[in-house]
């Protein structure tokens, strides 16, 4: 991984960086120990970027020497779950600071999984002092693929845990929603942001994710106007 700081501070240094860092290359959810020298380098990023907080999926990225080159979901067991536990450490201790933590997306349930979505990111949760990244589109993929409700789960999320959020769009492949982020946020999406909004006890973060296939700025700015309300409608309806 090659880390270019003064480049990184002289766009910090123009105003256009945001408030958050996201790693990609770590693979924290797995079995296998993280490699001490990718999370150098992306503590240097972190350094040069400097932003309130930084985040990492919940994926596996690499098996052995094969770089799968894709954010793949792990098997949801207690073994991964300690091993993630593992490298999340590992990264806050290089990094000096815990990540936020994201769930990812996926078409096919992880096989040789014992634990159900809920269940994984709660214990990730309970194992670990990293907050959660809560992805809505994400969680809504996964609940139309495999058939659960997501607003159930995030009624039982912990409610203190939830720390940020992210909202994306996504396509149909097969009969299932790929996270593409190159489509318009659907509206169980942001139904999920008002279910949020009634139930986070924290102030939330949320970004929009938009990786392709731009509309005009106009549209991107209308879609926060819907977020902003989305998440404004949950918060009036918990006084």
């Amino acid at each position: 991984m090659s880390i270019r700081p003064e480049r990184i501070r002289r766009v910090r240094t123009a105003g256009a960086l945001a408030g958050a860092c996201l790693a990609a290359l770590l693979g924290a959810a797995s079995t296998s120990p993280i490699e001490e020298a990718r999370a150098t380098a992306l503590a240097r990023a972190i350094d040069a970027v400097a932003p309130e907080a930084w985040s990492e999926h919940l994926a596996f990225v690499r098996a052995g020497d094969v770089e799968i080159g894709h954010l793949a979901a792990p098997p949801r067991t207690n073994a991964t779950v300690d091993g993630t536990a593992r490298n999340l450490a590992t990264a806050a201790r290089v990094t000096g600071a815990a990540p936020l933590v994201e769930n990812v997306a996926t078409l096919i349930d992880p096989p040789g999984s014992a634990l159900d979505e809920l269940g994984w990111l709660t214990a990730i949760l309970q194992a670990t002092p990293c907050d959660l990244l809560l992805d809505l589109h994400n969680l809504h993929a996964n609940a139309t693929n495999f058939g659960f409700d997501a607003a159930d789960v995030i009624a039982r999320l912990p409610p203190d845990r939830i720390g940020a959020i992210h909202l994306a769009g996504g396509s149909r492949v097969g009969g299932r929603i790929l996270d593409d982020h190159t489509h318009a946020v659907p509206d169980p999406v942001f139904e999920l942001l008002t279910a949020v909004g009634g139930h986070a006890t924290r102030p939330l973060s949320v970004i929009l994710e938009r990786d392709g296939d731009y509309p005009p700025m106009a549209a991107l700015l209308d879609e926060m106007d819907r977020a902003r309300a989305a998440l404004a409608r949950g918060r009036a309806g918990r006084s």
